[in-house]
């Protein structure tokens, strides 16, 4: 028997560009794909939200199903397992006759203490977990300083990088791959599964987002192509802001931040340098810069004060009798366009940067909100999550981030003046 690589998939369910999955294959005779349903990821936080709400599970589910139809392919398959990964690696390397692990480093506490018993365990078995770096646009080793050196200023982070660091070509999609033989390759649960209390009825079949790499791809071709046509376009972003939410793919890593780069410099070559595709550069630049952040100050982002001196403790029961929040989630304060977004996001799951700026604004400094119950809903019910930009831009607007620049730089009747003429033109629906 020869030498068989688990391939762990966390937030990387794709294909091209990744690391990981190569490197598995170039020093293995088989690799065994792995994905886990984690239930404490779908369980209920103590601020009366889940972890993961209905359209975000939904989504999940499409993109393992997607990360499945490419592996069957190729003649293979991925494992899908309900389960705590800590409790089920171990057996799996036994079972198998595994000889090393791989996976993808993450860097909010809960995942990387995951990473940790699990190591732990396999180095028990006398099992090597090998760590790969694949979420970010510039690998951590060629940035122009050590992580704990990192500017905390955004402005002076995107200067330096942008000047010294080198964004590295992709790495191929895999061709061949031969796989572990597997009896049973487990069942992909549905979302109704994973949230057995949550009220599907609010539900909606018109979200216009479909996770998986190959949605992720066309969506991220339909971006390029919409460009094409420049006076459509043009004339829509001088009435609004062009996004392109392609983050949604992103996050869960069905797109890696390499592709979308090194596409949208293609489109440059063909089309020419258009502002739209820098907004989606600057948007990936502060993807990294978050990430590089929460490695630098680990849990700092998730207190109440944040890099600042007070600590505020809130009872859960507190939270459950908050009228203002309440109102504020459901989209009926008495600002209309705060509830224009926030009707979108729980409809949809998704609204623009200026949007989050827009409602997280009003219920911090206009409804006097404790910030980190924004954000707990914003885990809840974005679908395109991710703990690093989320909690970073909340901690931001809420003055307690580490950017000095940043914190309390945040008007919310200057924003109402900016956003309420134009509204945000999103190109969902070339998705």
């Amino acid at each position: 028997m020869g030498k068989r690589i688990l391939v762990w998939f966390r937030n990387d369910l794709r294909l091209h560009d990744n690391e990981m999955l190569t490197e598995a294959i170039a020093k293995s005779d088989e690799i065994l794909p792995v994905y886990f349903f984690d239930p404490r990821h779908f369980e209920k936080t103590a601020y009366f939200t889940h972890k993961t709400g209905l359209i975000r599970t939904r989504f999940l589910v499409e993109s393992v199903n997607s990360l499945r139809d490419s592996f069957t392919k190729l003649n293979g398959n991925i494992l899908v397992l309900r389960g705590k990964p800590e409790e089920l690696l171990p057996e799996l390397a036994l079972k198998y006759d595994i000889t090393e692990v791989y996976h993808h480093r993450e860097v909010a506490s809960e995942e990387t203490l995951l990473s940790s018993k699990v190591e732990d365990l396999l180095w028990k078995q006398k099992l090597n977990l090998k760590h790969f770096i694949g979420h970010t646009l510039y690998n951590k080793k060629d940035l122009p300083f050590p992580v704990k050196d990192i500017p905390d200023v955004f402005t002076q982070f995107k200067k330096k990088t942008e000047r010294d660091a080198v964004v590295k070509p992709c790495f191929l999609t895999p061709q061949n791959i031969q796989f572990v033989e597997v009896a049973d390759w487990g069942q992909i649960p549905e979302a109704e599964e994973l949230l057995p209390l949550a009220d599907f009825s609010l539900f909606t079949n018109s979200i216009p987002l479909k996770g998986g790499e190959q949605e992720g791809l066309t969506h991220l071709y339909n971006y390029l192509h919409t460009s094409e046509n420049l006076e459509l376009t043009a004339a829509l972003a001088k009435k609004a802001d062009v996004i392109s939410a392609l983050s949604p793919w992103l996050s869960l890593g069905c797109l890696s931040p390499r592709e979308v780069y090194w596409k949208i410099k293609e489109a440059e070559r063909i089309h020419g340098p258009k502002p739209f595709y820098n907004q989606i550069v600057l948007g990936l630049l502060w993807r990294d810069y978050y990430r590089f952040m929460f490695k630098k100050y680990g849990n700092a982002f998730f207190r109440t004060g944040g890099f600042g001196k007070e600590e505020v403790v809130i009872a859960p029961v507190q939270v459950n009798d908050s009228i203002a929040l309440q109102n504020w989630k459901e989209g009926k304060t008495d600002q209309p366009l705060v509830n224009e977004y926030m009707l979108e996001l729980k409809n949809t799951g998704f609204i623009s940067h200026q949007g989050r700026q827009l409602v997280a604004t009003y219920l911090i400094h206009e409804l006097k909100v404790l910030w980190i119950l924004g954000a707990w809903y914003f885990e809840e019910t974005l679908i395109d999550y991710c703990p690093a930009s989320n909690w970073g831009n909340w901690a931001s607007i809420a003055g307690v981030g580490n950017d000095a620049k940043l914190n309390g730089n945040f008007d919310f009747e200057k924003q109402l003046k900016n956003l309420a003429p134009k509204r945000t033109f999103s190109l969902l629906a070339d998705s």
